[in-house]
């Protein structure tokens, strides 16, 4: 278990995360698991929990996870061996999806055997609080290295998630803050329907926002789009949301 510490919101940490992230707290013991959710919750970010291997994966195939924290005592090796197969569930499992392990085993030889499953961290219970909501950070922000290139390119489209700029062939796109996170987010996987609720909770956080926010700043992003483009990038998907056109 963990021990009790009042979650802080860390505003210069969310800054850095620029987005709300998506964790899975898979956790048998039910005081646990909630104590997990609470704090995180508190802590900024978007919490799904599981109280079993078989659980997790229902939830990992449907939903993009940034992070797992797992503990399943027995299956919580299988549960590391299916995302990082990536092959169960016709596919639909990201086999880079960050894991960090909590075990109430603390010997080395465990630690290691975890690791070379594939874990990305292992952290012994009992633990403190801060110290997980800092190995998560710490994990999400070298996943975001290896992930996240500078330019992301969509035909004519091409965006510079450093500068923070948009072209269209030779055209440069001014953009509002939300618009252009919007049009980061549609970017980094062209082609995807994002639903409302996603773009509602990756673009405007806490709080999220109304749909009608998201359809003016989507309806502004097309146009603006649009005058230096012959072909219509941003889609409406009617009843769902939106998405990035990804053409030759």
């Amino acid at each position: 278990m963990a021990t009790t510490s009042t979650a802080v919101h860390d505003e210069s940490e969310l800054a850095i995360r620029g987005r709300e992230r998506n964790v899975l707290v898979a956790e048998e013991d039910h005081g646990a698991r909630g104590f997990l959710a609470d704090n995180l919750t508190c802590d900024g970010y978007h919490v799904w929990t599981a109280d079993s291997r078989e659980q997790a994966l229902a939830i990992l195939a449907v939903e993009h996870l940034d992070v797992v924290v797992v503990d399943v005592n027995g299956n919580t090796l299988g549960l590391i061996d299916a995302v990082r197969a990536g092959g169960g569930l016709a596919g639909r499992l990201d086999p880079d999806t960050p894991m960090i392990v909590l075990s109430a085993r603390a010997d080395e030889l465990h630690r290691i055997r975890v690791l070379d499953r594939g874990a990305d961290d292992v952290l012994a219970k009992p633990f403190s609080y801060p110290e997980l909501r800092a190995r998560i950070a710490a994990v999400l922000r070298r996943a975001d290295q290896r992930r996240a290139p500078r330019l992301l390119r969509v035909g004519e489209l091409t965006v510079d998630v450093v500068a923070r700029t948009v072209r269209v062939g030779e055209h440069t796109v001014e953009l509002s803050g939300k618009e252009y996170d919007l049009l980061r987010t549609l970017a980094r996987e062209p082609s995807r329907v994002f639903t409302r609720n996603e773009l509602l909770r990756i673009v405007w956080g806490r709080g999220y926002g109304v749909s009608r926010t998201l359809d003016s700043h989507a309806y502004r992003l097309r146009r603006k789009l649009a005058a230096a483009s012959s072909e219509s990038l941003v889609q409406t998907v009617w009843g769902i949301g939106y998405r990035l056109m990804d053409r030759p």
